[in-house]
């Protein structure tokens, strides 16, 4: 099977996909991330706040704002009127690991994988910046999509 690129036209230049005659259905995806942090940053996460305030609640907003700007960040993606976004937080003190799952949802022509990804991305990014002060040496790693259901391709599951 050779898949064709969407993103590109018949003469290879980037364009919007024409989503036009797609149905419209609901549309999830999500998606996660994970960032690795030294003790006594994660000790900063698990009480919950620092002299930034609470870390994992503003990563949940600043998540959540990056979903609704995907199609700004992203070149060719479609503008998408969200119906719902969740974002969960995992933390591992065995490894100083946060794991962030984010949710997307909407009723379009056009899934949500990439508004789950970029919240993802953000979201860890935004975690980053709280305990800067504290901890240069954060990895953020393991970003992937999980699942998106809905669709003309069906529904999918990562494996």
């Amino acid at each position: 099977m050779n898949p064709s690129l969407t993103h590109f036209n018949q003469h290879g230049q980037a364009h919007m996909v024409d989503v036009s005659q797609k149905n419209i259905t609901k549309r999830v995806a999500k998606a996660q991330g994970k960032i690795f942090v030294s003790p006594v940053a994660f000790a900063c996460v698990e009480k919950g706040h620092s002299k930034k305030g609470d870390i994992l609640a503003v990563a949940r907003i600043a998540a959540i704002q990056a979903s609704k700007q995907t199609s700004g960040l992203i070149p060719l993606c479609h503008p998408i009127a969200l119906t719902h976004v969740n974002v969960d937080f995992e933390l591992d003190p065995i490894m100083n690991s946060i794991r962030m799952l984010v949710t997307t949802e909407t009723i379009a022509q056009t899934g949500v994988e990439m508004e789950a990804l970029c919240a993802v991305n953000v979201g860890l990014l935004t975690i980053y910046d709280m305990l800067k002060a504290v901890d240069k040496s954060m990895k953020m790693t393991d970003i992937y999509l999980l699942q998106k259901l809905g669709g003309q391709s069906g529904n999918w599951v990562y494996q």
